[in-house]
């Protein structure tokens, strides 16, 4: 069993393969947190927790002369506000009579097969064969305000999810702050990991130890945003990809959120996850509950790496729903950079034909098809074709598509509305706009309010009657701006607090109505980008675009980022055109390839403009990428150099869960003159079995130097036979590398017996 509990000493353990949580009903009926890291067999940890009389830290009523019981210092399992506890707090609730005070003491359990489900929000599912849950009431005696703590166990991922939902059976309360998990560790020689960013630069690994004080990760834009991301890590000092104890959490949210830790005073660190509290205000009537949405965790003593793997296996079996979950995805071509907004439908089928002739397998219309929608400006919102731009509708396009034996696919933007709009002329009240006041706006653009059930059933029925009609395979639904002026014309005055988090219902609301409705399609997250690349979207759409940023060179900072909580197979990745039109750089077509095959490969150029030489490459490249599609987007990943640290090039692996078949890419970064020898040791593979090691592609130096020996082997061979300790301890060379940005790629391939 997965959960166990101890009657007479009244300890919860919850057993994953490789760790344990365990938690206690204390003397007084808190709820203490006794221990959270490798696995322990039996036996409870009730001993780890001590008591001292330190001062100014006040007692329970209950616990009379017992001055060492203290709330302050106690290691809590779910903080509340007001009764003791002066560390960070994850419930705060104003009573009708102001006070703000919450005990929470010990009320019921129950255990049971499966994983919880939250209404209205997503969540990893789970089976009664490959979860349990574990269920603890909380109450407040004083006022009736009830927490339900909710615990998945996966055990063979390595999983424990906490979620919880706040009841109130007494009189009217206000939520002020309602946060999702707390964990408190006894222990002071942790890091702390982050995601950070910016618009086309997302996701860039930060680490530093916590402090007495707090630091914190949060977004109070609306929605998880670019500059930080609801996945953390915790590791002791030092720890890396195969080394050191690491948690994970990964919030499954898509707005607001803070993820916060703190060292307190006797150096415990305190960890705390959920909606961000800043302008939240929720309404709880009698009778009335709230659900926090869910924190996955995971723990490693074996550094991030296989942390990253235990998300990476929970996300795409447990988390990701639908026909696209574990299947190959098409191959596709986005019209964006080729065209922007200047599209016709000669244009279009023009450009998908010359895509069919490559290989790809997927036709993508972005932006620009609807409305008067010929700039940013105006046209959300008007989810009606454009008759100039497409005569024959979006349908008539569609079955040139289809004709051609292509999948097709367009761009949405359903959240937004421009003042240039029927829509917005029809109904200006239907945008979060503060009363009063002129709107900030951001690419012409406002938000429209989607907390409104009304506002959600014209999209849903303007845009499903579209995707039904042409038959669309494919949806990109973008993003493009953050919340601001958060006030809904449809909520009362004192309840304004709640459309934020109303807004991220709506939507999940709304995207569960389209899956459900158009099943077969293959759904695309964006947000400018990686703007909302979070677990709360995965539980809808399979992937999400990694970043508006398309330089394969600054592509592999992102996903190597993006790497540490998310699968490769929710990565969308394009080939772009060089020079790149963002940054101006100028890469090689194999090396745009070869960062975009660690994700979900695509092309986003004028192909039509190519070179014959350049075209016959991109056959090979979707050849080869179809070859060995499953492998890269659901096999093991692992990252071979710290990119950021290492300046001299990057280096990544897929590997089969079978450990029969492996892919290695490399990337120069630095070029250098009488240059060192470089290096890369592989993981993953047999220890005692033999591989054939094959050099897949030469550098383009090699390629102009006509098949001069530019490899990595010695110059008589063509191929390394290795076993995989060799590989992996002793590692393999990689090329010399003349310029800048040149790759190479490896398929390492397991030998029969006989031929090892």
């Amino acid at each position: 069993m997965a959960i166990l509990f101890d009657e007479k000493k009244k300890v919860f353990t919850l057993q994953t393969k490789n760790s344990t949580w365990q938690m206690q009903v204390g003397r007084y009926g808190h709820l203490w947190h006794l221990y959270y890291g490798r696995r322990i067999q039996e036996g409870a940890l009730d001993y780890l927790v001590r008591g001292i009389n330190r001062g100014f830290c006040g007692a329970p009523y209950e616990a009379g002369e017992d001055r060492e019981y203290s709330l302050d210092t106690y290691p809590q399992e779910y903080s509340a506000y007001g009764t003791g506890d002066y560390r960070t707090s994850c419930l705060s609730v104003e009573h009708g009579d102001g006070s703000r005070a919450a005990e929470l003491l010990f009320d019921s359990y129950e255990i049971r097969k499966g994983k919880y489900g939250l209404s209205g929000l997503p969540a990893v599912w789970a089976g009664e064969e490959e979860a349990e849950t574990l269920q603890i009431v909380l109450r407040d005696k004083a006022s009736l305000v009830e927490t339900v703590l909710l615990y998945g166990v996966l055990e063979e991922y390595d999983v424990i999810t906490r979620a919880c939902v706040i009841r109130n059976k007494g009189e009217g309360v206000w939520l002020e702050r309602a946060l999702s998990a707390c964990l408190d560790l006894q222990r002071d020689d942790l890091e702390m990991i982050t995601f950070y960013g910016r618009h086309t630069m997302e996701r860039s690994l930060e680490r530093g130890m916590c402090r007495h004080g707090k630091i914190t990760a949060e977004s109070m834009r609306g929605t998880s945003s670019h500059q930080e991301n609801p996945f953390v890590i915790l590791c002791e000092k030092g720890a890396g990809e195969e080394w050191g104890e690491c948690y994970g959490m990964s919030l499954v949210y898509s707005g607001s959120f803070l993820a916060e830790a703190e060292v307190d005073q006797i150096n415990q660190t305190r960890f705390v996850m959920g909606i961000h509290p800043e302008g939240f205000r929720w309404r709880l009537e009698k009778g009335e509950s709230f659900t926090a949405p869910e924190v996955i965790f995971s723990f490693t003593s074996s550094g991030y790496g296989e942390l990253s793997r235990n998300f990476h296996r929970l996300c795409q079996e447990h988390l990701i729903r639908g026909k696209y979950r574990n299947t190959r995805r098409p191959v596709l071509l986005n019209n964006w950079e080729a065209m922007e907004f200047h599209i016709t439908e000669e244009d279009l089928v023009s450009l998908a034909a010359s895509a069919k002739e490559l290989g790809t397998e997927l036709f993508v219309m972005d932006d620009g098809w609807f409305g008067g929608r010929d700039h940013d400006r105006c046209g959300l919102g008007d989810w009606t074709p454009n008759a100039r731009k497409l005569p024959e509708g979006v349908a008539g396009l569609a079955k040139k598509i289809h004709d051609m034996d292509m999948m097709f696919g367009i761009w949405i933007e359903p959240e937004m509305i421009n003042e240039d709009s029927d829509l917005y002329r029809a109904h200006p009240d239907w945008c979060l706009r503060a009363p009063g006041r002129t709107p900030n706006r951001e690419r012409g653009q406002l938000v429209l309010d989607i907390s409104r059930r009304e506002v959600r059933d014209y999209l849903f029925d303007s845009i499903g009657g579209i995707l039904k009609e042409a038959e669309v395979d494919y949806v990109k639904w973008d993003m493009n701006r953050n919340l601001s002026d958060v006030w809904s014309a449809a909520c009362p005055a004192l309840r304004q607090g709640e459309v934020s988090h109303r807004y991220v219902l709506g939507l999940y609301d709304l995207m569960e109505r389209f899956v459900s409705a158009f099943p077969d399609i293959l759904w695309e997250g964006c947000s400018g980008g990686g703007g909302r690349f979070d677990a709360g979207i995965l539980y809808y759409m399979p992937q999400i675009w990694c970043s508006d940023n398309t330089d394969a060179i600054e592509r592999i900072s992102i996903q190597y980022g993006t790497s540490f909580g998310y699968p490769v197979s929710a990565m969308g990745a394009h080939v772009s055109v060089s020079p790149n039109l963002q940054t101006g750089r100028r890469t090689p077509l194999e090396t745009r390839a070869a960062v975009a095959m660690a994700g979900v490969f695509g092309y986003e150029l004028d192909v039509r403009r190519l070179d014959q030489e350049d075209r016959e490459r991109i056959k090979e490249q979707i050849r080869w990428y179809k070859q060995y599609q499953e492998l890269i987007l659901y096999g093991d990943y692992y990252r071979l150099t710290p990119v950021g640290e290492n300046g001299e090039f990057a280096a990544w692996q897929s590997v089969s869960r079978d450990q029969q078949t492996a892919v290695v890419s490399a990337v120069c970064l630095h070029a250098r003159s009488n240059p060192i020898f470089l290096r890369v040791r592989l993981k993953g593979l047999k220890e005692n079995r033999w591989y054939r090691v094959r050099q897949e592609r030469l550098t383009e130096s090699a390629r102009e130097d006509k098949g001069q020996e530019a490899g990595a082997f010695c110059p008589e061979e063509k191929e390394l036979i290795c076993q995989g300790s060799g590989l992996m301890y002793g590692g393999v060379n990689l090329p010399v590398f003349k310029r800048d940005y040149e790759s190479v790629r490896y398929v390492i391939e397991i030998l029969d017996e006989k031929e090892g």
